[in-house]
């Protein structure tokens, strides 16, 4: 017999013996909720609240100013090089986006530019998150649009417009400003949520009502991008079935289309998903992702000016956008009582949207984000911003999140999300996926 099976028969042998008093449900109900409670006047609870000590306020400094605390704690040699790498291709990435996005919330594309350069620094001081992407997002500046254009249509009438160009221009001072002024209404709801410590409510954006609502925001920005792509003129939609409006009317005018347009617009699209393709082939050889999205921006205006698109073939183009930064402006508050339904919105969905990007990098990455702190964050970012012209900002999803799979026992949260946020509209479908989310929530808890 060999010292193994020695092992094993001692062990089967021995034994122990316990001894306790034995309960009864009540009693261990009883001791179980049992808690020692220590009284304490209310000379003593104001006392320790008003207590300033050193470490008190070192605290509370690392509360609303994160970088008090990881800036000290920086590695330089081990982490430069990589942030310079990230931080030019975030920041070669946003150009584009920038002025994209700023087409959707149907103010002049420089403003997206605007947008993404003043929130960034503000969110770099106040944020906790180390990774996400604030700027210009494409479900926030659809929102945006939609206001922009419910307040100051396309065909409204400006007083003194004397021709088509500077009607359009004075249309587009008009969204400007009603842009700016939902910005800063939405940075003051989140900074206040925030400091009344709604950071919680985060808990009930799960998952898959997250994946759900950014899938159908995806078609959302699609749907509205088809008329630049075919190159027709269609009226802008907002609202309840407006992704069924505006698809119906751009292929009511596809006999229409600007063939050039298509084509620069196709080669672009070969180019950027070839391009991924390669970077996600050779990710393991390439020091770097090579940046795509920017040299699809150079190859597209080499094109359009040596070619003259706009004068020879009518494609819109950009124009030229004005140089340096435009002076602090104060937003109009008059509209507030004309935009605050969709403030609430935007700043509830900005808040969703980052702080579930945000929570899955800092798990991945192993450290922690503040809801609360998010919140304040975005509201500093946001009305801040306002006073430069920008228009609200949330976090930048990549395109994987919406990609990604659900899982099996999810299904009734996403696909009511996905179903409430392409028809409903994008604010709507959000209220209806969280009532269901939470009906769902208390259905399998009384379960």
């Amino acid at each position: 017999m060999d010292h193994v099976e020695e092992s094993e028969i001692l062990a089967a042998a021995q034994r122990y013996y316990v001894e306790r008093p034995i309960f009864s449900h009540p009693v261990l109900q009883e001791r179980l909720h049992k808690k020692d409670k220590i009284s304490e006047s209310i000379g003593d609870k104001l006392k320790q609240a008003f207590t300033c000590t050193p470490k008190k306020i070192r605290n509370i400094i690392y509360m609303f100013l994160p970088i008090t605390k990881w800036l000290p704690a920086y590695r330089f040699k081990e982490y430069v090089l990589g942030d310079i790498v990230s931080g030019i291709s975030t920041g070669v990435l946003q150009l584009p986006q920038g002025l994209a996005f700023a087409m959707l919330a149907a103010v002049p594309p420089v403003f997206g530019l605007y947008s993404s350069f003043y929130p960034v620094i503000m969110y770099c001081f106040f944020g906790t998150s180390r990774h996400i992407s604030i700027g210009p997002f494409a479900v926030i500046s659809l929102m945006i649009g939609g206001v922009a254009v419910r307040l100051v249509p396309d065909d409204i009438v400006i007083p003194g417009g004397v021709n088509a160009t500077n009607s359009t221009e004075a249309r587009d001072a008009l969204r400007v400003k009603v842009a700016m002024s939902v910005t800063l209404l939405t940075g003051i709801i989140q900074f206040c949520l925030g400091v009344c410590r709604f950071g919680f409510v985060a808990i009930y954006l799960t998952e898959p009502l997250v994946r759900g609502f950014t899938t159908a925001a995806a078609v959302h920005v699609f749907t509205s991008m088809l008329k630049y792509l075919f190159g027709v003129k269609t009226k802008r939609y907002s609202g309840i079935f407006s992704v069924v409006y505006s698809t119906v009317a751009v292929l009511q005018n596809v006999k229409n289309l600007n063939v050039c347009s298509l084509g620069v617009g196709l080669m672009v699209f070969g180019l950027l998903l070839g391009g991924k393709e390669f970077n996600e082939r050779f990710k393991e050889k390439l020091p770097a992702p090579i940046p795509l999205e920017f040299f699809a921006v150079v190859m597209g205006t080499g094109i359009s000016a040596g070619f003259s698109l706009h004068e020879s073939y009518n494609v819109d183009v950009v124009g030229t956008l004005p140089l340096g930064l435009l002076p602090p402006a104060n937003p109009d508050t008059s509209l507030f009582h004309l935009v605050y339904v969709d403030a609430i919105a935007i700043a509830i969905v900005g808040f969703s949207v980052t702080i579930s990007m945000a929570k899955t990098l800092a798990n991945k990455h192993g450290y922690q984000v503040d809801g609360n702190q998010e919140l304040i964050a975005l509201g500093l970012c946001n009305s801040t911003g306002s006073l430069f012209q920008t228009f609200a900002i949330s976090c930048s999803l990549s395109r994987s999140l919406v990609q990604e799979g659900t899982g099996g026992k999810t299904q009734t949260i996403w696909l009511t999300t996905f179903v409430s946020s392409l028809f409903l509209g994008l604010d709507y479908g959000l209220i209806t996926a969280v009532i269901i989310a939470l009906m769902t929530v208390i259905y399998r808890t009384q379960r």
